[in-house]
């Protein structure tokens, strides 16, 4: 297995990180990671060394905020800077790997992320997978507290107003363990400018979703407490998609990678993205 780290300038000038994983052949396919919310993309290594192993490559980036990329921890101005760093890696990656299928992968903030991405750029993947995705929240405040937060969006948006349970991640306590010691992992509160962006991210995916027509798995585990899998089921309920799979796997938590139960999830993904390749 060959891995590469680079730095990409993303919106702003910004310095992105990001890192591949791919076999030493030419891969047959890529995954184009998008990771979630206050996380990294190095807590996918055992991920992309099972794709690796199967003949394909992962991509992923670190999104600004977030691990060993640029800007202010749990904090970002406006939710279509992810969207111009994920078109900086996705050219990146496209220019790496010429006519080689690519396929987008996100996870929590990741899934919203990759979604509405797609509602720009869908035509430049054969498929999408989501995992846990952040298209409705159990968490969203209510109507008075959400007023406070665009207030405060305004006023002082760098103020932390919303910190994630990590008690939520995984139902593996070692699992759990690993993500409150990772030194990369965001451990303090999301900034109000942030939380709000992240609801605005949600509104217009919500609005526009029927204009997504890949193919799309969409995987979230029943017992998610951190994104509502009701998100998950409005998305497969509201794209346009004639190729769409939806998987609810009772009682698994948030992060479905790093669930005893992981194994099957891979190779739930693995059959389908190897079914939607194009014909040699």
């Amino acid at each position: 297995m060959k891995h590469t780290e680079a730095r990409l300038q993303g919106a702003d000038q910004r310095s992105i990180y990001r890192q591949c994983w791919e076999p030493e052949a030419t891969p047959k396919a890529i995954l184009l990671l998008v990771h979630g919310a206050g996380e990294h993309s190095g807590r996918y290594t055992h991920v992309a060394e099972f794709f690796v192993g199967q003949g394909l490559a992962v991509s992923a980036l670190d999104h600004r905020g977030h691990g060993h990329s640029d800007g202010k921890p749990g904090h970002i101005d406006m939710f279509d800077d992810y969207l111009v760093d994920l078109a900086v890696f996705h050219n990146e990656v496209g220019s790496r790997f010429p006519g080689v299928p690519i396929f987008l992968l996100g996870h929590s903030l990741g899934g919203l992320i990759a979604c509405n991405y797609l509602l720009q750029q869908q035509d430049r993947f054969v498929g999408c997978i989501l995992s846990g995705a952040l298209i409705k929240s159990d968490l969203q405040p209510g109507w008075v507290q959400m007023g406070v937060i665009r207030l405060l969006a305004l006023l002082a948006p760098r103020l932390g107003v919303m910190q994630l349970d990590a008690s939520g991640v995984s139902r593996d306590a070692e699992e759990v363990k690993k993500y409150v010691e990772d030194p990369l992992v965001l451990h303090g509160k999301a900034s109000a400018r942030m939380v709000r962006e992240l609801f605005v991210g949600m509104a217009t995916l919500q609005a526009d979703a029927a204009d997504i027509t890949l193919p799309m798995l969409m995987l979230h585990g029943d017992a998610d407490v951190l994104t509502s899998p009701d998100g998950s089921r409005y998305l497969h309920q509201h794209i346009s998609s004639t190729d769409k799979t939806l998987t609810i796997y009772p009682g698994l938590y948030h992060e479905i990678f790093n669930e005893p139960e992981r194994q099957d999830v891979l190779d739930q993904i693995l059959s389908w993205c190897e079914a939607r390749l194009p014909a040699n």
